[in-house]
């Protein structure tokens, strides 16, 4: 479930917008080195479009998912043994397309109805990671062998994660995760994951304008970052020096990989904007490991997902979350870096 808050679709190119972070830099380019102006617009715009075919089949995807309702599947992962729910949890983490807003009063139900915190744990830690459209976009810019590494690193995060949880939980040191500050509820609305799904949305009217909506509201937000990311990307491989690159986060040890997993959780962006600007540091001399650690950690710790967590659970569960996210990052970079 990698953040899809709610989105507007109207084209608003203020200060702060991506669009005009896009175009802010083109003309810095153009200030300070106007004959690159061209070579790094054209290497912006092919990388687009390169990638535009998996736009559209994740925005499709996206918009079909939130018009059937699919986010209600996500509840079945909390039924039966605890064990089953771990398994079952890391799986549907990142299958629901709903925003870590719209999580909270689903999850918080779940915790005062007494469901274990190590399923809970499992589907948080899994859902930052992967969505339809993230796996996609991964896909696009670094390969589908990194885009389902990713997936696979999500859900053994998750099931490490759980049973990690479920362990210490025997201990007590778990007992009672909410805050007692805590308050139902966060100003969304009911939680998306009630009833059932309707596969075939297209049968009823208000299904088919909430395919509309999502379909034009994804596809502006989607079009938006990748276009940031790809204008960072070609500044990168156009003015970092890929030595700097290699000396920092290169080569085939353990450093670089538990490097870029640290520095990956404060200076991630989102799912959508990473996977472009990996591809520019892999290209520059960053190694795959050291790639897969930074989008794990910068994921788990995205400020929704960590918002998320942080407005229902006490600090020790907080930092639990945390460290099983670095630790997870850390391990999923060194089992790539060897498998690749």
């Amino acid at each position: 479930m990698a953040d899809t808050a709610q989105r507007k679709p109207a084209f608003r190119p203020t200060l702060k917008s991506p669009w005009a972070v896009s175009l802010g830099l083109l003309i810095l380019v153009a200030v300070f080195d106007l004959p690159n102006l061209g070579a790094v617009s054209l290497f912006a715009a092919m990388a687009f479009l390169s990638t535009l075919k998996y736009i559209v089949f994740a925005v499709f995807l996206i918009a079909a998912l939130k018009a059937a309702g699919a986010e209600a599947v996500v509840a079945d992962a909390f039924k039966g043994r605890e064990i089953r729910m771990i398994f079952v949890a890391s799986l549907f983490g990142g299958l629901a397309p709903f925003c870590s807003c719209e999580v909270i009063p689903f999850i918080s139900g779940l915790l005062i109805l007494g469901a274990p915190l190590s399923a809970i744990m499992a589907f948080w830690l899994s859902s930052p990671l992967i969505d339809p459209p993230t796996l996609f976009i991964t896909a696009g810019a670094l390969g589908w062998e990194f885009a389902i590494a990713k997936a696979v690193a999500a859900v053994g995060l998750g099931i490490f994660g759980g049973f990690l949880v479920r362990l210490i939980g025997r201990s007590g040191l778990l007992a009672n995760p909410l805050k007692p500050s805590f308050s139902q509820g966060c100003g969304c609305g009911p939680s998306p994951l009630s009833g059932k799904p309707e596969w075939r949305f297209w049968r009823s009217s208000e299904r088919r304008e909430t395919f509309k909506r999502e379909f034009m509201t994804n596809a502006l937000f989607l079009a938006k970052w990748l276009a940031m990311a790809y204008v960072l990307e070609a500044l990168l491989v156009s003015y970092i020096p890929s030595e700097l690159i290699v000396e920092v986060v290169g080569g085939e040890g353990l450093l670089p990989i538990i490097t870029a997993a640290l520095v990956g959780m404060p200076a991630y962006l989102n799912s959508y904007v990473a996977p472009p600007l990996l591809a520019g540091l892999i290209e520059q001399g960053m190694s795959v490991g050291a790639a897969m650690a930074f989008m794990i950690a910068g994921s788990v710790s995205s400020l929704p997902a960590m918002a998320a967590v942080w407005s229902l659970v006490r600090p020790q569960v907080f930092a639990l979350y945390l460290g099983l996210g670095v630790s997870g990052a850390i391990i999923a970079g060194v089992i790539f870096q060897q498998v690749v």
